[in-house]
This record gives structure tokens, C-alpha cells and sequence, in this order.
């Protein structure tokens, strides 16, 4: 039997983001997201699905956070939507959208759970997509806006920031892969868009610092390791551009004023590069208090020249996947974990994202997902043996408290501790759901 016990101070949660959960899309003032718009375009997402409903929780809060409260976290992270604040992206807000979100962080702290909130968490508000969107370099400055108002209103309230959620994916996914919203293919774009939206983030921690508020702010990059198939130095090369890619490409102009030389030259070969204004650097290049990885998967690559931008090619090596597709492979969260420890320094780390897409459905009103256990003990694991190995990982949120909108894979997909029936919004807990709540009240877990 292996006991792996977490610090006394170690905290467990869960997470979300305001489009894949909420619904109430058109209701109390809320403005069009480009997920709306996105979502309801034909061929965009799988069976034509959208978040107009979702799972509803902007009328049932109460009975989410109440599951919170009988799952035993203590950490809740969730996103603010954009464009409920300010549903012309700037200008006059929207009172009935901040009302909406005391109530939910009231609700909240009443139940001794600690709001972590994601202010971008990729809904950005149409009418800003209207204006060139996040290749428009406004939008940062109407983020800032945004932002600000959020710090105000919520200080002695949240204590605990991201200001963007896997930029990767807002960027390079949705922009020049057209995967996500808006759904562009223009590397150019993509790469302009990376750089506004750290220009964005800059703002807003720099606005933070200024005003002095009692809290941490920080952000939350996906990260897909990546193992060299061969000892090859080509193929050490591919796959460090793959972890550069979503990791270090907005992490080093956060902690060292630039981004990484190696994909300076794949973009360049692209045709592309960052428009660097004179000041931006030092806009982006400010002190955070955390950083937040997203982690579910790793990949093995080879050199493959000419197969693509990044003359690589991803290899199926016959590993278990979930049931999105994606390799099983927990190893990678330990390896990222130490390379973003040796890297960047002493900084305390969340795992802001992990969890695994397993579909099973109820039998006999129970849902016995032993996979999603599986995935997660593993995980769990590797993460344990990373803090025992001297990393400052501070806190762990599955993905996700609820099965939701998967953005471009719509409702298919599930991720959640509890299922949700979107004909009828009935949550049911899973067998998970009861796993982590042990892990969460003792604090260790046992392997026989």
C-alpha cells in the first residue's frame, strides 16, 4: 500500500467557465459573445450545439454550489462572462450582470468555498470581434476596463485572479487551426492576437498592482508535453517547439521581456511575426503571483520536415485515450511541472485545469465512471510526487464540476464530476464525484 499525502495547506476544487455552463444567453442585459455567434454558425460545432442553455447554472447556482459544498472543496474556479458585464465589450455596464455575480460569490463564501475567478475565458464580446476583435490592439484597453471594474467591485470579496485562460486557444486554435471562435486560418492573425491578449493581461495585473488590492493575480496557459520519439536532437527540437508553443510562448515575455528565439523562426518562415509597439514589453513584463497550467495529455513527436509549419508529425502509439481522443499520459504533468519550476523560478503553481472526457452514461441512476478514477488517481500521483520533488504546487482543480458545453465538440463530450441531462438539466453525482470528495475530506490518497 502507497499513502501519498498533501500539504496541510493544499487546496482541492473544481472548475468551470461562464459559456460552457451558464445558458441565460440573451437574458438581464447580457450582450452576443463570439461563442454565440460561433456556436450558432452551421458546421461549426458538432450536432449544432450552443451554449444558449447549457446547463442553466445562472438560475441554479444555488443547487451547484450546494454540490460544492457535498463534494468538499474548498476552491471553486469559474470565469466571469465579458459580455455580461459590458455587452458592448466597453462603455456602460451592465448592473444586472454584476448583481448576478455577487449573488454567486456571496453564495459562495456563505458555504466556505473560495471564489478563484478566470476574468477570459474566451467569450469575448461580439461587438469588440465587430472592431477586428483581439487583432484590434482597443480590445486590450477595453479589457482593462473590464477588468477594473471586476477588481472594484469584488475587492474583500475574490482574492484570487487569472486574467486569461489557455491564450493558446484563443490565439493559435481559433485563429489561424479556426477550430474555436472566431474561426480565422491566418497565422499573421494568430500571432497578433497572442500578443494583444498578453498586452491585455499586462493591463490589467499592472492596474492591479496599482490599486493596491488585497489578492493574487496570475494566468493559466495550457500546456501538452511532448516526449522525443528517438534521442535525436531533431527530435528534441520539435517537441521543445510543441511545449514552447502553448507554454513558454506566454510565459517568457511575462518573466523575461520576449518571446522564445525558436518559434521567432517557424513564425518568420510562416510569414509571420509579433507587432511589438514601443512600451509593450515592459506592459506585459510584470510581476504575477501565480501561474495557473492546464494539463490533460501528452504527445510523442518525431522531425518530419515539411509536413508542416513546425516540420513535425505526432505519433499514435497505441496508448489508452479518453473518450475525446487524447493519450493517456500522466507522466507529462510531472515533467511540466518541473520544467516550469526550473524555468520560471520559485512561483507558486495551481493546477488550474485537469480531468479526463469519459461518456459514460447512468445505469440504474449511478454513473460508474472507474476510468475518469483512474485517470485522475494517476494524475493526482504525478502531481504528489512533483510537490515532493521541491515544486510549490499550491492547489488542484478537476475539470469539471459538471458536464457542460465542450465548445466545438458541443454536448458529446463529458468532463464532469456530475452528470447532467440536457433534456431535463438533472444532475447526478458520479462514482468520481464520491472518490474526490474522500480525497478532498482526508487530504491523501491510497494506492493498494
Amino acid at each position: 500500500m502507497s499513502i501519498f499525502q498533501f500539504p496541510s495547506d493544499f487546496r482541492w476544487g473544481a472548475a468551470t467557465a461562464a459559456y460552457q455552463i451558464e445558458g441565460a444567453y440573451a437574458e438581464d442585459g447580457r450582450g452576443l459573445s463570439i461563442w454565440g455567434t460561433f456556436s450558432h454558425t452551421p458546421g461549426k460545432v458538432k450536432n449544432g450545439d450552443n451554449g444558449d442553455v447549457a446547463c442553466d447554472s445562472y438560475h441554479r447556482y444555488k443547487e451547484d454550489i450546494a454540490y460544492m459544498k457535498e463534494l468538499g472543496i474548498t476552491t471553486y474556479r469559474f470565469s466571469v462572462s465579458w459580455p455580461r458585464i459590458y455587452p458592448q465589450g466597453r462603455g456602460e455596464v451592465n448592473l444586472a450582470g454584476l448583481d448576478f455575480y455577487h449573488r454567486f460569490v456571496d453564495e459562495l463564501l456563505k458555504n466556505g468555498i473560495e471564489p478563484f475567478c478566470t476574468l477570459y475565458h474566451w467569450d469575448l464580446p461580439q461587438a469588440l470581434q465587430d472592431e477586428g476583435g483581439w487583432n484590434n490592439r482597443d480590445t486590450a484597453i477595453a479589457f482593462k476596463q473590464y477588468a477594473e471594474t471586476m477588481f472594484k467591485e469584488f475587492s474583500g470579496k475574490i482574492k484570487k485572479w487569472i486574467t486569461l485562460n489557455e491564450p493558446w486557444c484563443s490565439s493559435f486554435l481559433s485563429n489561424y487551426l479556426g477550430v474555436h471562435a472566431p474561426g480565422y486560418r491566418d497565422l499573421q492573425l494568430a500571432v497578433n492576437v497572442a500578443h494583444n491578449l498578453l498586452r491585455a493581461h499586462g493591463e490589467a495585473v499592472r492596474s492591479y498592482r496599482e490599486h493596491g488590492y488585497d489578492g493574487e493575480i496570475g494566468i493559466a496557459p495550457n500546456i501538452t508535453w511532448a516526449y522525443p520519439y528517438t534521442s535525436s536532437e531533431q527530435d528534441k527540437e520539435v517537441c521543445q517547439r510543441a511545449i514552447e508553443w502553448t507554454w513558454d510562448w506566454f510565459l517568457d515575455p511575462i518573466y523575461f521581456g520576449r518571446y522564445p528565439e525558436r518559434l521567432l523562426k517557424v513564425f518568420e518562415k510562416g510569414g509571420a511575426k509579433p507587432d511589438v509597439q514601443p512600451g509593450d514589453m515592459e506592459t506585459i513584463r510584470q510581476p504575477v503571483d501565480f501561474i495557473g497550467g492546464n494539463y490533460y495529455t501528452a504527445s510523442v513527436r518525431r522531425y518530419a520536415p515539411g509536413n508542416n509549419l513546425f516540420d513535425d508529425e505526432e505519433l499514435n502509439m497505441g496508448y489508452d485515450r479518453t473518450d475525446i481522443g487524447w493519450p493517456l499520459d500522466s507522466v507529462g504533468l510531472y515533467d511540466s511541472l518541473r520544467y516550469t519550476h526550473q524555468k520560471y523560478g520559485n512561483v507558486p503553481i495551481y493546477i488550474t485545469e485537469n480531468g479526463a472526457c469519459i461518456n459514460d452514461e447512468p445505469v440504474d441512476g449511478k454513473v460508474n465512471d472507474i476510468r475518469r478514477i483512474r485517470y485522475l488517481r494517476q494524475h493526482i500521483i504525478s502531481m504528489h510526487r512533483a510537490i515532493s520533488d521541491g515544486v510549490p504546487v499550491k492547489g488542484y482543480m478537476e475539470w469539471s464540476l459538471l458536464d457542460n458545453f465542450e465548445w466545438a465538440e458541443g454536448y458529446g463530450m463529458r468532463f464532469g464530476l456530475i452528470h447532467v441531462d440536457y433534456r431535463t438539466l438533472k444532475r447526478t453525482p458520479k462514482e468520481s464525484f464520491y472518490w474526490y470528495q474522500k480525497l478532498a475530506k482526508n487530504n491523501f490518497l491510497v494506492t493498494e
